[in-house]
């Protein structure tokens, strides 16, 4: 009797299939990995596959088609340095990185250590999965069989148009990209549901969506709905006594939580904590750093010109000529004054030269400028201690050439920059101490905080002596916040203390201001322009901004973040209207910049 064998097929794996999984599994892990510091909502979104599916197949294309495996290993390769490049940065600005900021490669020799900094276990996985998918395919014997060349290029067509139809169900790319980046829950889910090129894609035709003659017309409307329903209403002569000049200083990376704490007793900013109990001081905690991807260039936008940052971009890199309105315009125009920047960093960072001309300043004092005798930080930068000391002696000296004349000078301190790594012998031994069992990074933020309030007496001091001194206001603010996507771990190794704030909060203090006290209501970084213009009795000058001013009633006591979209403060009192033009606010100042529109007569 004859028995028979049943033959069995085993599918044998092929080097083709192989780089197809290897390339699925880098773009899907990178998604992972985005959302693991962000959200994943994008992950429940069918199209967050669809793409990545057909992104696969279609970055795949050249090596199945030449039968080359390092071809596909270069491609990943690629595509790890641009996941991880974007998801560090992702980790501080909550935004993946504008497509002119690409050109900027050179600048990270100045921010090594930020950027090692950014850095997580996790990322680790990108080129490990490259590196596994290349032994796996040089170990898969050569003689099996790729896949078709012509099935393989159906397959990646189809899913193409897929992928392509389910788009322009959605009313096609930019309007489904924009409606995430506009959520407030959904702002960082493009990346992930449309890929790092998606975002690049978005970001180009951001800046050249529209015709100039409607976005005026829109930019217009907004302008009128903003007087109504958020004017600028200014206080009476009769009520303060305004004053000629301004100080502003912004100081690197710091928080308001910071101000009157104290850790087992030992006080993190005492000199600051004196400053805001003096009866000729305005004090408000609760100003909401609105800075987004350019940061501390973004708060000079903010608190010099009175907008928002841009969407997709940053405004000094992408429209650095640009006329933009100012404090220091409307202190030249209408009192002749002087104004200057004062900074420790290079012109080039951030296009810190180009800018300081476009928004009216009358000279920029850089690195070349100082005398590099004490250095702090990651690369090393001259310490705010000496930094605060040669700027004295360059103003005894009258070297600003502001003697005799209204002035507008702004300090912008470094000290404070991340990583806040501060020398053994510059550090309060009493604190160090005490923050000893906080997470280093966070005990490293309090020590530099507090030497940085040790040093602002050598400024603060002189300019109080100044004979200009009664006619001098003095505003202490951060430029943005510090931690950054460490908050909540911060919050939670530091809950006994009560110390780190869940709110990315700056302080913003007046000194010698002809309105004293504190204001407890959320304000924004944007409404201290029209305060200062009030302050310094500048109300002739056209341009109010797009915020309100916090001495007067406000419409819209609250304020949105540019980097998470939330809405902090009093949003149940406002009316509709202004809260409607709260919301809109960031996309029209964006399209002011972007189309040039002309804001001051």
């Amino acid at each position: 009797m004859r028995t028979s064998k049943k033959s069995t097929v085993k599918y044998k794996i092929d080097r083709g299939s192989v780089l197809v999984a290897g390339m699925f599994l880098t773009l899907i892990f990178g998604v992972i990995d985005w959302c693991i510091g962000t959200t994943f909502r994008a992950m429940s979104d069918w199209m967050l596959y669809a793409v990545n599916i057909a992104a696969t197949l279609l970055l795949s294309l050249p090596a199945l088609l030449l039968r080359r495996v390092w071809i596909q290993l270069l491609i990943m390769a690629l595509v790890d340095i641009m996941w991880i490049a974007n998801i560090m940065y992702c980790r501080t600005y909550f935004t993946a990185i504008p497509p002119e900021s690409y050109a900027l490669i050179s600048n990270l020799t100045d921010f090594t250590a930020s950027v090692t900094d950014s850095l997580r276990w996790a990322d680790i996985f990108l080129p490990l999965i490259t590196l596994i998918t290349g032994a796996v395919a040089y170990l898969t014997p050569a003689t099996r069989p790729w896949p078709r060349r012509s099935t393989f290029i159906y397959v990646t067509l189809a899913a193409t148009a897929v992928t392509v139809v389910g788009i322009l169900c959605r009313g096609g790319f930019y309007k489904s990209y924009d409606k995430l980046a506009q959520s407030c829950y959904y702002s960082t889910c493009g990346v992930p549901t449309y890929s790092i090129a998606g975002h690049i894609a978005y970001s180009l035709m951001n800046s050249t969506n529209g015709d100039n003659k409607e976005t005026y017309k829109e930019i217009e409307s907004w302008l009128n709905e903003k007087e109504e329903s958020r004017p600028y209403r200014q206080v009476s002569d009769s009520v303060i006594s305004r004053r000629q000049n301004l100080v502003l200083i912004l100081l690197e990376s710091f928080e308001s939580w910071l101000i009157n704490s104290n850790v087992k007793g030992q006080v993190i900013t005492p000199y600051l904590n004196n400053l805001i109990t003096k009866p000729n001081t305005l004090y408000a905690p609760y100003t909401l750093t609105q800075v987004s991807s350019g940061r501390s260039i973004d708060a000079q936008l903010l608190i010099g010109s009175g907008l928002l940052p841009m969407l997709n971009s940053v405004y000094s890199m992408k429209y650095p000529q640009y006329e933009y309105p100012s404090l220091m315009k409307a202190i030249k125009q209408q009192r002749g004054g002087r104004s200057v920047i004062l900074s420790c960093d290079k012109p080039i960072t951030w296009n810190q030269e180009v800018i300081a001309r476009s928004m009216g300043y009358d000279s920029l004092l850089h690195r070349s400028a100082w005398n590099l005798d004490e250095l702090i930080g990651n690369p090393a930068k001259l310490s705010d201690g000496s930094f605060l000391r040669q700027s004295v002696e360059k103003l005894r000296t009258n070297q600003l050439g502001i003697d005799g004349k209204p002035f507008l000078l702004t300090f912008i301190t470094y000290s404070g920059h991340n990583p806040f790594k501060l020398p053994e012998n510059m550090k309060d031994k009493g604190l160090q101490q005490a923050v000893s069992g906080f997470p280093e990074r966070l005990a490293d933020y309090i020590l530099m905080a507090h030497y940085t309030d040790s040093q602002l007496h050598t400024l603060i001091d002189y300019l109080q002596s100044r004979p200009d001194a009664d006619q001098t206001l003095i505003v202490i603010t951060g430029d943005h916040e510090g931690l950054a996507g460490d908050r909540d771990a911060m919050c939670r190794a530091t809950k006994e203390y009560n110390l780190v704030s869940p709110e990315q909060f700056t302080p913003f203090i007046v000194l010698n201001s002809p309105v004293g006290g504190r204001i407890n209501e959320v304000i924004g970084q944007v409404d201290l322009y029209p305060t200062l213009l009030d302050l310094l009795g500048l109300n002739e000058y056209s341009w109010k901004g797009v915020g309100e001013n916090i001495l007067q009633p406000r419409n819209t006591p609250a304020a949105i973040s540019s980097m998470t979209g939330k809405i902090l403060g009093d949003t149940i009192s406002a009316p509709p209207a202004a809260m409607h033009n709260l919301k809109s606010a960031r996309r029209v100042s964006d399209m002011i910049i972007s189309s040039g529109y002309r804001l001051t007569k």
